[in-house]
């Protein structure tokens, strides 16, 4: 019997390859044909899968997005809350190299919003995933008591959300720099800040 072929996997497969294919190449290198070439498909086999280029791409997009989120399903908290809220966070953060690769292309993703307005969509999702992400580090620290409750949560949430972001692009862009290990200390020396202490 022919061997049956997982559509949903192999779609996850070539999104990947469109990933190596923008770390490579760009945005407008990714092209069906050297993203079917990179995913060892004819170009044929690829239609199959996306009707377009565009379909790809934003294929490629809500991957990052589903990843992300599925490492946030798996996550197992542990230690104390600053430490709970670092493991929550670090998940936005290129500290490894399934994770600097994602970042590498949703970054591409979204400088290519400018050019390319069918972008937006997903990469305001993105955006207000890490957003919630910032908030709810700052409303259940708020919430123990380890901040003031006096304390603006929405600017408090913007000054994370702006520190996480910066973190990864230059994490990215110098990472002799900033190293895996500096992004986190610094996350958490940030967060142990909030809560009164450097430590």
């Amino acid at each position: 019997m022919p061997k049956k072929v997982d559509h949903d996997q192999r779609k996850q497969k070539v999104a990947e390859a469109c990933w190596r294919t923008i770390r490579n190449e760009g945005i407008s290198g990714a092209t069906v044909r050297k993203v079917s070439h990179e995913a060892g498909l004819s170009a044929g086999a690829m239609r199959h899968y996306f009707n377009s280029q565009e379909d790809l791409l934003l294929f490629s997009m809500k991957l990052v997005i589903d990843r992300i989120e599925g490492r946030f399903q798996k996550l197992t908290f542990s230690g104390t809350p600053v430490e709970r809220s670092v493991q929550l966070l670090s998940q936005f953060l290129p500290l490894n190299k399934e994770q600097r690769l994602e970042m590498e292309v949703w970054y591409a993703f979204t400088a290519g919003v400018i050019h390319r307005p069918v972008f937006r969509s997903l990469c305001d999702e993105m955006d207000d995933k890490l957003r919630l992400a910032c908030s709810i580090v700052i409303d259940r620290l708020s919430g123990s008591g380890l901040i003031s409750r006096a304390i603006n949560r929405r600017l408090e949430t913007e000054r994370l959300y702006a520190l996480l972001d910066g973190l990864a692009v230059h994490g990215l862009l110098r990472p002799d720099r900033l190293t895996p290990e500096t992004m986190v200390s610094l996350l958490r020396y940030h967060i142990a800040q909030l809560c009164g202490s450097a430590g």
